[in-house]
């Protein structure tokens, strides 16, 4: 039987470097986002099968799991990636917009959680990631959601550890480069797509016995 890794929310720099690892460990990997059309060479490159998938939407993330179902595998890593971003003065946003953002970052990393838990939860174990940020001058919406999906991780992290569910939040604190910076051009005052999953794949690493719950990620020259 295959063993599944899922990136919700997939696509270039962070997303791209972690199916690149989960590959390496032979682990079939699922690419699910809004629209996979600009995914087709990682797909290639990795072997990755891919899913178009609004992960704001119950019958869009339920639909995503039947068919990850019907790779006749086990899930065993699943990671949230997905976010939407809405910037400007509080005065100034839409509601609309800023209603669908908290969705996006938070409603659908619940959705991921709700379905990925029923399935590990089988054979008690698997790894559920999700990648957080802080907020910052006119990121309300965004702020928001990243908020509502850290307290979501915590709440995760009590029930879902002592059942053999290794639950980690990432807080990624700076922007991070499109490009490794093993490739030119690239200079190493931006977070390395790369260097991140490496640090995802050492959670994943982890004995039960010191599993992180959380950890924080920034540049050397991030200012505090």
């Amino acid at each position: 039987m295959k063993r599944i890794a899922l990136i919700v929310g997939a696509g270039p720099g962070l997303s791209a470097s972690l199916a690149r690892a989960l590959a390496k460990r032979a682990l079939h990997v699922v690419l699910a986002a809004r629209d996979t059309s600009d995914l087709r060479d990682l797909a290639s490159e990795v072997g990755a099968t891919t899913i178009d998938c609004d992960a704001s939407a119950r019958r869009d993330m339920a639909s995503l799991f039947q068919r990850v179902d019907a790779l006749d595998g086990t899930l065993e890593v699943a990671v949230y990636n997905a976010s939407h971003r809405v910037r400007g003065p509080i005065a100034e946003l839409d509601p609309v917009a800023v209603e669908a953002a908290i969705s996006v970052s938070g409603y659908g990393a619940f959705l991921m959680a709700h379905h990925a838990a029923k399935r590990m939860l089988v054979k008690n174990s698997g790894a559920l990631l999700f990648t957080g940020a802080k907020g910052f001058a006119e990121s309300a919406p965004f702020a928001m959601g990243k908020f509502a999906l850290r307290g979501l991780c915590q709440s995760l992290a009590r029930e879902l550890h002592p059942k053999g569910i290794h639950v980690g939040h990432i807080l990624i604190d700076g922007t991070i480069a499109v490009r490794s910076s093993s490739d030119a051009g690239h200079a190493d005052d931006m977070l390395d797509p790369d260097e991140i999953a490496k640090s995802y794949m050492a959670l994943i690493d982890q004995h039960r016995s010191a599993w992180t719950s959380e950890f924080e990620i920034r540049p050397w020259a991030e200012r505090f």
